[in-house]
Order: C-alpha cells, then structure tokens, then sequence
C-alpha cells in the first residue's frame, strides 16, 4: 500500500501554519510535520476537532475528536481523545516546528482524520492533569488561535 498523505492548512488573525500527515500501512502510526508562525513563545495546545466545519471560524469546528466517549488526556495515555495531540512549542520567534508520530489517529478507517479539522490553541494543553474544570473536556488549553480543515493531498 502506497503511504496516505493529509495537508492543513492553518488560518487564524496571526497565527499561520501548514501541517502534513503520512501514514504508511493502513494501520501504522502517523507522522505529524510541519511549521505554525506567529504565536506566542511556549507550549500550546494542539488537537484534531471533531467537525470539518470553519464557518464561524474555529467555533464551528466543534469538540475534540473523540469517538469513543473518553476523558482528555496526553498523546500517550490510554485514556484520552482521539484528536488529543499535546503541545506544540513555540520559539522565541514564534515559530513551533512540529515532527511528531500519533499510534491513535489515522488517515484510513473509522479514526479517520481527514475532513476534520486542527485547532492550535492560545494555552498549554494541561493534558487532564491540571485540577481545573476543563481539564478533562479541553485540557484547559484556552482559545482558538487558528484551525483548518484537513485534506487529502499526493
């Protein structure tokens, strides 16, 4: 099987990015690349929503992707959304360079993430371990900085 490759593009009032997904077998991990600009220095938060919707902006793009009913938590619990991808980080220049492997989503099948969309948030996602009310939801991770709609690509 040939590898399956996804694009994002990522749009929001300064903060800008493109992110690609490649998975090689039609079960393996996938490897999560690319660049985002313009965002504040530090850890934010870095997920796949459940909607391919961006009509009212990021709003639209829903909840995290989580089809099987579970609490949010780190890329490496077991218990944790589908769509929850951690933190990005951001250099002093803004910039977060993104190279990452995710075992949960996919780009095939029902975990499928192509038609829905990425969010980069405003905070570091606490990933369920901070103590505040949304911690189990969001990952208190904050607002929606930009987001776009992931999409086949060759």
């Amino acid at each position: 099987m040939a590898p399956t490759k996804a694009v994002c593009v990522l749009n929001g009032e300064t903060v800008k990015g493109t992110v690609y997904f490649t998975q090689d077998s039609e079960k393996g991990p996938v490897a999560v690349t690319g660049e985002i600009s313009g965002l504040q220095p530090g850890s934010h938060g870095f997920h796949v929503h459940e909607f391919g919707d961006n009509t009212n902006g990021c709003t639209s793009a829903g909840p995290h992707f989580n089809p099987f009913g579970k609490e949010h938590g780190a890329p490496t619990d077991s218990e944790r959304h589908v769509g929850d991808l951690g933190n990005i980080e951001a250099g002093t220049d803004g910039v977060a360079k993104i190279n990452l492997c995710d075992s949960v989503i996919s780009l095939n099948g029902p975990l499928n993430i192509i038609g829905r969309t990425v969010v980069v948030h405003a905070d570091a996602d606490d990933l369920g371990k901070g103590g505040h009310e949304l911690s189990k939801t969001t990952g208190n991770a904050g607002g929606r900085l930009a987001c776009g709609v992931i999409g086949i690509t060759k």
